[in-house]
């Protein structure tokens, strides 16, 4: 019989993909360790934080934790994601910044909506809610 000639080399699994690219950066178990580290020290800090009561006004609290919690963010992002400007010719951080900008732009659009529904639909203070019976 004859050979038959399939195209296909015979390399075991290297001709397989497997979602590794070449010139993509792979954590080592040392940037696993400093990112776990540090995702534990940017959590128990705010947690001590709001269980000692070390602020006085909790907006300050608040601001506070999202500082840590956008340190976070960019802790996860190069540690456990490998997210550098080098990566795909900085395409893949332009991304991640313009979704960040826009999930800014979102939430404090939503805050400030709620904000003023808040304040422009609830009675006024003064006015007593028993006697808007009275109106009807």
């Amino acid at each position: 019989m004859s050979a038959h000639n399939h195209g296909h080399d015979h390399h075991g699994h290297d001709d397989h993909g497997h979602g590794h690219e070449e010139g993509v950066p792979h954590g080592s178990l040392k940037d696993y360790a400093i990112g776990f580290i540090l995702s534990v020290i940017l959590t128990a800090i705010p947690f001590w934080l709001v269980m000692h009561k070390a602020f006085d006004k909790s907006s300050t609290t608040a601001a506070v934790i999202l500082a840590f919690a956008a340190v976070q963010v960019i802790v996860h992002m190069v540690y456990f994601l490998h997210m550098n400007g080098k990566i795909e010719g900085g395409w893949s951080l332009l991304a991640t910044l313009f979704t960040l900008v826009l999930l800014v732009i979102v939430l404090a659009g939503s805050i400030w909506v709620m904000y003023h529904m808040n304040v422009n639909m609830m009675p006024s203070m003064g006015t007593d809610v028993h006697n808007m019976r009275d109106m009807q």
